[in-house]
Parts: C-alpha cells; structure tokens; sequence
C-alpha cells in the first residue's frame, strides 16, 4: 500500500500564447478547471499504474471538495481519511501555461488543517505503508510528524521538496530518497552543510534532460523520452509516484528511475496534470512502439 499525505487541489488553467508582462494584459486560448495539488497527483498517478493507493488530506465542504472526493473513488483511491471540512474551502491552484511552460500560484485552503494531530490520527494507516509520500504543500510540523511515525515503523518516505522549503538536517535519516527539480536541488546544495549525506537521498528531475541521482558516489543518469511537450504541469507529480510504484514492487533504483521517466515523459504529451498520466497499458504500448 502506498500511502499519501499531502494536498488536493483544484487547478484553475489558462492557456495563453504570451506571457503577459507585469501590468500587461493578454488575451488567453483557453480555461478550464482539473483536479490538482501534488499529494493528490501523486496519489493518481500512483493509482493509475494500478496499485493499492490511500489518501490523507482535506478538502472544503464545497463544490471543488466534493467533486474532488468523487474523483479520488473514481481512481479507486481509498478516501476513508480525507476530510471534508465546513468553516475551509477546497485549496486551489492557479495556472498559467504558455509556450510549453507555465507559473502557478496556489491558495491551501483546507490543506492548511492538515495538523499533526490529525497526521497522528492516521498512525495506524501510515505504519501499514510500504511507501509514504510527502510534498511542501502541507504544514511543515505535520510533515515532521508523519516522518516521525514512519521512522518508528521502518517505512520507505520518499520526499518531494516543493514547493522548496529548506529540510532540516535531523529529517535526512527519516527520508528514503528526495525527488527535487533542478532549481531546488540547486537550493538544497546551498542549504546544506553535510552534503556527502544529502547526496545518496537525491534523485533530481531535470525535465528534457531527464533525470540524475548519485550511486556510491558516482553520478548516474537516465535520459528523458524524446517527446513534444504540450503541457509539463504535473510531471515531477507523475515521476514521484510512478517512482514509489517501481520501488514497491521491487525493482532497483535504477529500473525504478527507467519506469518513472517513461512516466513522467508521457504525461506532458497531453494537457492538464492528471489527465497526461499514464496507465500501466499506456506504458506498455508506449515500450510495443519505440
């Protein structure tokens, strides 16, 4: 069972040919909205490669939460410890995509309430995990918690640092592997005084350039699949749990990256976050055509 705590948000997109300037206004293609937040497209991507996958988090006792709610049962993800709250609303994330790129602004909401208390309300649920993720878009004492409950029952924690928010060094032994982008690997190298024991943990995502992790000292890389990108939001959401996919199903790291990557690469051929993520079929017929 893999296991998500983290954030559910609903993603507002648009799409625009231009970037507009500060002050400027632009005229845009497109709007739509898609269910977001990393803890949640981690935990559908994971889903949609046909493993056991359980959620925790919270939403808002409005229209975003309960379509979201419906979502998560429609990917069979087990919702039993999301909750509903009345006094927040549903996160949201603002985004902006142009020229195959874009910013986001995200507004937490009812990920906000996402406390350690109620983290160790899950214990039980969390020490049955073969895999825990974890994402920056939760209170930081609540992901310290869930660290510390993983830590009791040997559970594998991968980390996804975004957005970056520096790690404290006591949490490294708690933390299985770290999956930051190029920006916040740079950031955590800075941040770091004892980088020989940040090094191990590190698998960082660099986009078209795919992706690098360091093994017995050595650097090691996988290349990314040779595709047209039509929207990347959501890709290192797709990597992650694609990873804990690979490596609760026991393959090595390496074959784990190899997995992730095909992944992650097909997820950006089409738009919106989770509407790109790959099913294990996908991924077949993606390997039956190269």
């Amino acid at each position: 069972m893999i296991t998500v705590i983290g954030s559910i948000n609903m993603d507002l997109v648009t799409i625009t040919k231009k970037e507009p300037a500060l002050g400027e206004t632009v005229m845009g293609e497109s709007f739509f909205t898609v269910p977001g937040g990393k803890g949640a497209n981690q935990a559908v991507a994971a889903a949609k490669l046909g493993v056991p996958v359980k959620m925790i988090g919270c939403v808002g006792y409005d229209l975003f939460g309960e379509q979201y709610i419906n979502h998560l049962k429609d990917h069979q993800i087990d919702i039993e410890h999301v909750r509903r709250l009345k006094n927040e609303k549903t996160g949201i994330a603002s985004i902006t995509v142009w020229n195959n790129d874009n910013k986001i602004i995200v507004v937490p909401g009812a990920n906000k309430r996402i406390t350690p208390e109620m983290v160790e309300s899950h214990r039980e649920e969390i020490l049955k995990s073969s895999w825990l993720l974890l994402q920056f878009e939760i209170p930081l004492e609540s992901i310290e918690k869930a660290l510390e409950i993983a830590a009791e029952g040997n559970v594998n924690v991968i980390l996804n640092p975004a957005p970056y928010h520096e790690i404290p060094e006591n949490w490294l032994d708690k933390i299985t592997y770290i999956t930051p982008n190029e920006a916040e690997a740079k950031q955590l190298f800075s941040a770091f005084a004892n980088k020989e024991s940040l090094l191990p943990k590190l698998i960082i995502t660099k986009g078209k350039d795919g992706v690098e992790y360091f093994s017995k000292g050595e650097r090691v890389t996988i290349p990314a699949l040779n595709v047209e990108a039509v929207d990347t939001t959501g890709a290192g959401d797709t990597f992650t749990g694609a990873l804990a996919v690979a490596l609760s199903e026991g393959l090595p790291l390496k074959e784990s990256c190899q997995f992730a990557v095909k992944a992650a690469g097909f997820s950006v051929t089409k738009l919106g976050a989770q509407a790109g993520m790959p099913s294990r079929s996908d991924l077949n017929k993606e390997t039956e055509n190269r």
